[in-house]
């Protein structure tokens, strides 16, 4: 990698925390297994000046999905768990589900016209939706029902939402949901085990993430980054998860909090094809069927896939050298958080980066921009 074009990098960050658009940042890129990047930038907490740290934790929201998503798969290869189950097998609620359907000014419900697998989950094509993507009726039945609350368990969450209709017919569309939340749930019932335990023992402890989980004891809340007060474009309220405390709901689509030397384990372990200085998770081939498109020709809903990407199961990946609006190989994977964090993994380039920042609003700007600057310099 160049390194004139990795100091390039790290300034216009830096220049993006003195213009306070960022509170703090940090950055790690790893290229041909070695770390060309790690650094900590600005702020851990603005307000009392606090420095951002290697080791800062922060919430990573959506990025908690790819890691429930390689549970999934290692529940797979042991034969607990198909990805052709229908999701009703496991969670019963989910067998009567209905779908509405905007008629005028009414909404009909209508039957399923098959039920929701877990490979649905696995690739948000349940049917499901996210009440903060958008406001069509089923949004906001899930805003009034609170169905985002911590407060309820994975497995109340899941009856909850069976209560209330479908925004599409299962299979018909790829739209961004709270599926990975299910297929957490789902989890719960194959293994016995709550999804926070599920994870330590399978993968946390395997990999010695030791910074990983649905909250942060007492001894490491020093280390919590935090955001802005008000986003520095819109001036509103930013309000991010309270991860201080235990919550009963450990949300598999976006409770977990890490660091960057744990998530950059996770990502080595995904690079390497599925095993990490000796301990393997999941086999090489599982790991190619996670990250391969499974989309093909249905619908995607929404401008969160760019041109030129489909979905694999619980990542992003690009099936196009070209469309997008930032570079990329073909077979590149990715995800992000809502809270500022991302990552992608390039296997053709032996590179993965990750950036973690608690900047919401200005979230898509970043990631798109580390991209660029990230592939301006490799060589």
């Amino acid at each position: 990698m160049n390194t004139a074009a990795l100091q390039r990098l790290s300034a216009t960050f830096e220049a993006a925390i003195t213009a306070r658009r960022l509170p703090g940042a940090v950055l790690y890129i790893s290229h041909r297994g070695e770390a060309r990047c790690f650094q900590a930038l600005g702020w851990q907490d603005a307000v009392t000046g606090q420095p951002m740290r290697e080791d800062s934790i922060f919430r990573i929201y959506s990025m908690t999905k790819p890691i429930v998503s390689l549970a999934a798969l290692m529940l797979v290869e042991e034969g607990r768990l198909m990805l052709s189950d229908p999701v009703a097998r496991y969670l019963p609620e989910f067998g009567t589900l209905k779908v509405a359907v905007q008629q005028g000014d009414t909404l009909q419900l209508e039957p399923t016209v098959r039920g929701m697998t877990v490979q649905d989950l696995l690739r948000h094509t349940s049917g499901l939706t996210y009440e903060f993507l958008g406001d069509d009726p089923v949004q906001r039945l899930y805003r009034e029902a609170d169905v985002a609350s911590r407060a309820r368990s994975n497995r109340d969450m899941c009856r909850l939402l069976a209560t209330l209709p479908l925004a599409r017919q299962p299979g018909a569309a790829w739209l961004y949901s709270r599926s990975t939340d299910v297929l957490g749930a789902v989890l719960e019932v194959v293994s016995g085990r709550t999804l926070g335990e599920l994870l330590g023992q399978r993968i946390f402890e395997p990999l010695g993430l030791r910074d990983t989980g649905f909250h942060v004891p007492p001894e490491k809340q020093q280390r919590i980054a935090q955001a802005f007060a008000t986003d520095p474009d819109s001036g509103a309220t930013v309000n991010l998860i309270d991860v201080r405390e235990p919550p009963a709901g450990e949300s598999g689509g976006g409770g977990l909090v890490s660091t960057a030397a744990d998530y950059a384990r996770f990502l080595q372990l995904m690079l390497n094809g599925g095993q990490l200085e000796g301990v393997r998770l999941v086999s090489r081939q599982t790991l190619a069927w996670m990250t391969a498109d499974h989309l093909g020709s249905i619908g995607i809903e929404g401008d969160l896939l760019a041109p030129g990407h489909g979905f694999g199961l619980g990542v992003a990946v690009r099936t196009a050298p070209g469309l997008a609006p930032t570079p990329g190989s073909v077979g590149m994977y990715h995800w992000s958080g809502i809270g500022g964090t991302t990552f992608f993994v390039d296997p053709q380039e032996d590179l993965f980066v990750i950036l973690l920042t608690q900047a919401p609003g200005q979230r898509i700007y970043y990631r798109n921009l580390l991209r660029s600057m990230v592939y301006a310099a490799l060589e």
